[in-house]
């Protein structure tokens, strides 16, 4: 089986426009498994339930932003390895280097094409197709 069957990601985002868009890219590529949440907690809580194998989280949303979601993966040991990647409009400096220092592992700039997805998300788990 191919890794684009066998990788589950979890997409996260508060805007349902945003999270269509994402799940069309990552479908586009070939991933069929994914899964979404509208915002940090609920994905928190889906990772508590069932992890997933790598998250795409949007940087800015209410409740739990990008970086405290990533904090709190890192934080819950099940889950402290899980590959992350946050999605953002606005690459803020100061924004990657903390998330740098909490673990991140790649970040992609709003609006993206699904190639550019495709090339960020092969810097994390290596070349798909």
């Amino acid at each position: 089986m191919s890794l684009l069957a066998q990788l589950k990601i979890l997409a996260v985002d508060d805007t349902t426009t945003s999270r269509l868009l994402l799940r069309d890219a990552l479908e586009s590529i070939g991933f069929r498994n994914i899964s979404v949440a509208a915002d940090g907690e609920q994905a928190m809580q889906a990772m508590m339930k069932t992890p997933s194998h790598l998250i795409i989280s949007d940087m800015n949303m209410p409740k739990m932003d990008g970086l405290q979601l990533l904090k709190a993966i890192r934080s819950y040991k099940p889950t402290a390895r899980v590959p992350f990647m946050i999605l953002t409009g606005n690459a803020d400096r100061n924004v990657l280097v903390e998330g740098r220092k909490l673990g991140l592992n790649n970040y992609l700039n709003k609006p993206f094409t699904p190639a550019d997805l495709k090339k960020a998300l092969e810097a994390i788990v290596g070349r798909l197709h």
